[in-house]
């Protein structure tokens, strides 16, 4: 019975009496998904603020298509996303675990394939998750050194010096998150703040001062940069630099174990967060396409590999001023760094607790005294700690950290997506109050909907519609940003998904198939 998830007003699992507190109302919601509550809550604004750090404005690194096919690509990653977070927003409502999308593959999956879906889910999971926190140290420490050129284009960033800075990155996040409690949800309200008041300092600062180009430079004029045979190829494959500002949405989800009423705030926080986003996002690169040259950044742009920094210095003719937008931008990433090693950190942690990791029993773990997965944060940073050595090699190599990132998240997106589209167009999916008197939201019982829902056709519109997104972003994941690319030019994302899925089905075979089954009953 640990599993049942039924009543609109959920009830004390000792004395049947309704619980005094939100808390006590969420531990009880909890124990009927069969899990106990071990982690500390953080507050409920904590999930709207970290989909807010993670949904940076990717169109500021977007070198391809031109001034038309970044407007256009990004318009159609928020749609897109939009429609990818009100399945997720579903998804949420009817079972609010740390696990996410592994546990609901488990929950919608036919009996025979729950255990293998749910474990390949799980794992492209991680591997999104990891990957992703690493690509932003990464591009973090690489728009630091950008930084440090624009200050001084003699300076020479060497390979070695952006790994420590990624270390460094790393290391300030590991920090705040170890301190837990209630600086890392007044972190990303600070966060906030600066999300929206630098979004307008920089856009005023654009308008007013760079000599505006035309609407139709703007919205027609299109690049195809990498040489492709078509524009629209080039345009597909410059947009999964949009779906990446967007990827990591999930993260709300996964902190759903530490917030207060998680089945109303996380479909709250997910749709605030890509409308909020989307809204400043598009703002920002209409406002920094009419202040662009016809290259786009030009010179400056090509030298620090950051087409944004190159706008800023041709709109403002500023070096000071330029410095003081840029490092607003770079304090954006860095902050949602914090928010990424939480985020990987809890859906690690989950997974290892259901079993699906190797050394599930340590990664499982949470500390008696900070009430956080202390293991799993200290893993996650290791992984990207140990990916960051990549760029000692090849910096090229680590933008496809990158790729995989999109590749390994939008996958496990993808499982849950069509497995929700089929369910529902089965009509397997029921009201609450169809189903009070039964197990429901777990393997093999029935489905029931929660709190926020999107009913009849408009909803299966909306989950195919998502499910048609997310397939062309994983498609395009794969691919390099350059036709006839040199090995080191070739995008290997696909060959880091294969290779890690690969190793994980072997582990699978020989020894998680013994002890994985899906979600663990705890109670």
């Amino acid at each position: 019975m640990a599993y049942e998830l039924k009543s609109k007003t959920p009830i004390s699992s000792q004395d049947g009496v309704a619980p005094a507190s939100d808390y006590d109302r969420d531990a009880a919601n909890l124990q009927r998904m069969g899990k106990k509550p071990v982690l500390k809550e953080l507050g409920k604004e904590f999930l709207v603020i970290l989909s807010l750090s993670l949904s940076r404005n990717p169109s500021l690194t977007n070198n391809s298509g031109g001034s038309g096919g970044a407007i256009y690509s990004f318009i159609f990653a928020w749609v897109g996303t939009i429609l990818m977070f009100i399945v997720f927003a579903e998804l949420a409502s009817m079972a609010p675990t740390s696990g996410g999308q592994y546990h609901w593959a488990a929950m919608l999956a036919p009996v025979k394939h729950q255990k293998l879906l749910s474990f390949v889910t799980g794992w492209l999971a991680v591997i999104g998750w990891q990957a992703a926190l690493a690509a932003s140290s990464f591009m973090t420490g690489q728009m630091i050194q950008s930084l440090a050129i624009l200050g001084n284009q003699l300076y020479n960033a060497l390979p070695w010096q952006g790994t420590f800075i990624i270390w460094a990155t790393l290391s300030l996040s590991l920090t705040v998150n170890l301190i837990g409690g209630k600086l890392l949800p007044r972190i990303e309200v600070v966060v906030l703040v600066l999300h929206i008041l630098g979004f307008f300092a920089i856009m005023i600062t654009l308008v007013y001062m760079a000599e505006p180009n035309t609407a139709k430079e703007v919205f027609t004029t299109f690049k195809n940069g990498g040489g492709f045979s078509t524009q629209a190829l080039s345009w597909f494959v410059g947009m999964t630099g949009s779906a990446f500002g967007f990827a990591g949405g999930d993260g709300v989800v996964h902190m759903a174990e530490e917030i207060a009423k998680p089945e109303r705030v996380i479909p709250r926080a997910l749709m605030l967060s890509v409308a909020i986003n989307g809204c400043l996002g598009f703002g920002m690169i209409v406002a920094m396409l009419f202040s662009a040259g016809p290259d786009l950044g030009g010179k400056l742009g090509e030298i620090t590999g950051y087409n944004f920094m190159g706008i800023f210095m041709e709109a403002t003719n500023s070096l000071s001023g330029t410095i003081a937008m840029c490092s607003i931008v770079i304090i954006f990433y860095g902050c949602a760094v914090m928010g990424l090693l939480a985020a990987a950190s809890r859906q690690l942690w989950s997974f290892s607790r259901d079993r699906g990791v190797p050394g599930w029993r340590w990664w499982k773990q949470v500390s008696t005294t900070r009430h956080l997965p202390v293991n799993a944060i200290l893993l996650s940073v290791t992984i990207s700690t140990l990916l960051g050595l990549i760029n000692l090699g090849s910096t090229l190599a680590m933008y496809d950290v990158v790729s995989l990132a999109v590749s390994g998240i939008y996958l496990s997106y993808l499982v849950v997506t069509i497995l929700l589209l089929i369910r529902r167009v089965q009509g397997y999916i029921y009201q609450s109050s169809d189903s009070e008197d039964e197990l429901v939201n777990v393997p093999g019982a029935k489905l029931v909907w929660g709190p926020f829902h999107c009913p009849g056709v408009l909803g299966i519109v909306v989950n195919a519609l998502a499910v048609a997104y997310i397939t062309i972003v994983v498609f395009f994941s794969f691919w390099p940003s350059l036709m006839n690319p040199t090995v080191e030019e070739m995008n290997w994302a696909i060959l880091g998904v294969g290779a890690t899925m690969f190793l994980t089905m072997i582990y699978f075979v020989f020894r998680a198939r013994h002890v994985y089954t899906g979600p663990v009953v705890e109670l």
